[in-house]
C-alpha cells in the first residue's frame, strides 16, 4: 500500500426503518487508523450505509487518493459499481429513487478521489466490518443523535 492509498470500511444501522440510526467508518492508511461514527434521531438503514461512506470521504484531507471502500451494503456498492448512480443522476432520480441529497453529496466527493467498492458479507468474519457494525449500532443506540435533515425534508412525502 502506498502513501496515496486508503482503505475504508463502512457500515450503517437503523433501529426500525425508519428509526434511530448511526454509521461507523474505519479509515486505514499505512500505520494510521481512524474510526468515525455518528448517531441520528430518525433515519433509514440505506441512508446510514451511504452516510458512512460520505463521512469517510469528507474526512480525507488530500485529493487524488486511491480509496478502496469495503461495504456490506449491496445498495451502495451496486449503485456505484454497476453504474446505477450515473443513470439516477442523468434522469434526476426519476421514478422515486430515494436519498437524492446523499447520493449527490457522495457523487461530488467521488470526483475528488479514485474509488473502488468491494462488497463484503455482513456479520461474518471480517473484523473491520464487524467493528464498523459495532460503531454504527452503538451510535444508533447510545450516541449523541443529530437530525437527518435530508430524511426529515422528505418524510411523509411520496417520492
Amino acid at each position: 500500500m502506498s502513501k496515496r492509498d486508503v482503505i475504508m470500511y463502512t457500515d450503517g444501522a437503523s433501529r426500525g426503518n425508519p428509526g434511530p440510526g448511526g454509521y461507523g467508518t474505519i479509515l486505514i492508511s499505512g500505520d494510521h487508523k481512524k474510526e468515525l461514527s455518528q448517531g441520528y434521531k430518525i433515519t433509514t438503514n440505506n441512508r446510514m450505509e451511504l452516510m458512512a461512506v460520505i463521512a469517510g470521504l469528507e474526512s480525507l484531507k488530500k485529493q487524488g487518493l486511491q480509496v478502496v471502500i469495503y461495504s456490506d451494503s449491496k445498495y451502495v456498492v451496486d449503485a456505484v459499481e454497476k453504474g446505477w448512480l450515473n443513470t439516477w443522476i442523468a434522469t434526476d432520480f426519476k421514478g422515486g429513487k430515494k436519498n437524492k441529497d446523499l447520493w449527490l453529496r457522495f457523487y461530488h466527493l467521488s470526483k475528488t478521489q479514485f474509488l473502488r467498492f468491494v462488497w463484503v458479507k455482513g456479520h461474518a468474519d471480517n473484523p473491520y466490518n464487524n467493528r464498523c457494525d459495532q460503531l454504527a449500532t452503538e451510535a444508533a443506540d447510545f450516541g449523541i443523535s443529530i437530525d437527518d435533515e435530508g430524511f426529515e425534508a422528505t418524510r411523509g412525502k411520496l417520492l
